[in-house]
């Protein structure tokens, strides 16, 4: 069996876009994928409209917090997922790398931030069908 793929989410203050796709992935992935988020400049909280947008699909990211970014985090994962974190995302081989260029939803409304959160799960969905293909029937 293959080792349990590692996801690590990274914008710049971890407090909206990527802590929507870590819990998305975690939402729909389940234990089968390790999820993990953390910014270059976190935030000292989470975007309470991203916490709103996030409530309204019934998920809770009140529990998550921004985290600093740290090579280790970025040398253990599988698959690195950058959402304008520009060059403060430490490269190293072997880790395959994204960039999803997606708005920052600091300081925008609820539907700017719904429209952000519903591109994000729709990325999260298609990442998810990479990772986890689904076993083919045999006949």
């Amino acid at each position: 069996m293959p080792p349990k793929p590692s996801v690590l989410f990274v914008c710049v203050h971890n407090a909206g876009r990527s802590q929507m796709a870590q819990a998305f992935l975690t939402h729909l992935g389940g234990d089968a994928i390790e999820v993990r988020s953390a910014g270059s400049a976190p935030a000292e909280q989470l975007n309470p409209t991203a916490v709103e947008a996030m409530r309204e699909v019934g998920i809770d990211i009140t529990t998550q917090a921004p985290k600093i970014l740290t090579p280790d985090t970025v040398e253990t994962s599988t698959v690195v997922i950058t959402m304008g974190c520009g060059d403060a995302c430490p490269y190293f081989p072997g880790v395959d790398y994204h960039d999803w260029k997606l708005d920052d939803p600091a300081g925008k409304d609820l539907d700017t931030v719904r429209a952000i959160r519903d591109e994000i799960r729709t990325r999260v969905e298609e990442l998810l069908t990479r990772l986890l293909p689904q076993p083919r029937p045999t006949a």
